[in-house]
């Protein structure tokens, strides 16, 4: 018998629980999986909340994770038992076994552990798309990332200095302003004492950036417009303060006749040639330690509810890992 997280009705932490489950043999098309490192992501926390709805319930949190496949269903030619393979973005993570679909898994190359696996490909992908797609980040490039200490943020000011960029980072409080300097920001801005606006139009001498990623939300609009030059893109992937209500459109001709765009994961790597081409990028960058995933802590599976009280007080930094 498995054991997994099971959320019968949204709520705080402690709707979460840990349960026996029955996973079943592989459809076609489908492989079975033991997990060895379970990922955990914000939206996990949305899915929780009831944010983003469930198409059923009760369900299986979790959005990545990494393991071992241990049977193949009908049809399954490129996969075989005993591999090692990852995924993102299919529910159901927070579990000791699943079944995934045998095209949405990637194979996890030598030089990588699963629990950095685990903890990288979520927010590993979605950085991949964000600096190398929704926007093509380069020399050149004047950006501005929000939460920068977080795991993504360290992702991506990482990856952001090889492209060479200048990266304008945001953190609360010295110990994660630090924190994103050492991931290599350019510039820090404390919001907590500091008017990120006016900091960033010093910064760039009144020029402003090119381009702004921010998953906060509500606390940061539209203040993050504001960061902008004219026709400068503004990128919205997550809401960690909660959601951005009532945009008006005219604000942004307003602005100097800006971009916004929502983008999401899923749509990025919605066929096998992008999953692929965007998972062997990530990987490629951390196997020549260009990026380094920091571990905040690996927890045990059956901690979920408080991973997700130390995650919503924010009390992390960098990637957490579940182990079964």
């Amino acid at each position: 018998m498995a054991h997994a997280i099971s959320v019968a009705k949204y709520g705080g932490p402690e709707v979460l629980e840990y349960k026996d489950v029955a996973v079943g043999e592989p459809g076609p098309g489908q492989v079975k999986m033991t997990q060895t490192a379970i990922g955990v992501n914000f939206i996990d926390v949305y899915h929780r909340t009831g944010l983003y709805q469930q198409p059923s319930m009760p369900f299986i949190p979790g959005s990545e994770g990494a393991g071992t496949v241990t049977a193949l269903g009908a049809g399954v030619t490129t996969l075989k038992v005993g591999d090692r393979v990852a995924y993102a973005g299919s529910g159901g993570g927070y579990s000791t076994e699943r079944l995934m679909a045998a095209d949405r898994v990637v194979k996890i190359p030598d030089g990588v552990d699963d629990k950095t696996a685990a903890a990288m490909m979520l927010q590993g992908m979605t950085v991949r798309y964000l600096l190398r797609r929704t926007y093509k980040v380069g020399p050149g490039t004047t950006l501005l990332w929000h939460a920068a200490a977080g795991g993504v943020g360290q992702i991506a000011c990482q990856w952001a200095k090889h492209l060479g960029a200048t990266i304008i980072a945001t953190a609360g409080g010295p110990e994660k302003c630090a924190i994103a300097k050492a991931a290599g920001a350019t510039h820090v801005i404390d919001y907590k004492t500091e008017n990120f606006v006016a900091r960033v139009k010093e910064i760039t001498g009144g020029k402003m950036c090119d381009v702004v990623y921010d998953s906060i939300g509500k606390d940061t609009f539209p203040a993050s417009l504001d960061c902008l030059k004219p026709l400068g893109l503004f990128v919205s992937f997550g809401n960690a303060s909660g959601p951005i209500d009532a945009f008006n459109l005219g604000i942004l001709a307003a602005k100097g006749s800006l971009y916004v765009t929502r983008p999401s994961l899923a749509a990025y790597t919605s066929t096998r040639a992008d999953l692929e081409e965007t998972a062997n990028d990530l990987f490629d960058v951390v196997k020549k330690g260009i990026v380094k995933i920091n571990i905040f802590k690996a927890y045990p599976l059956k901690d979920a509810a408080q991973v997700h009280r130390d995650l919503e007080g924010r009390k992390t930094t960098g990637s957490i890992v579940m182990v079964p």
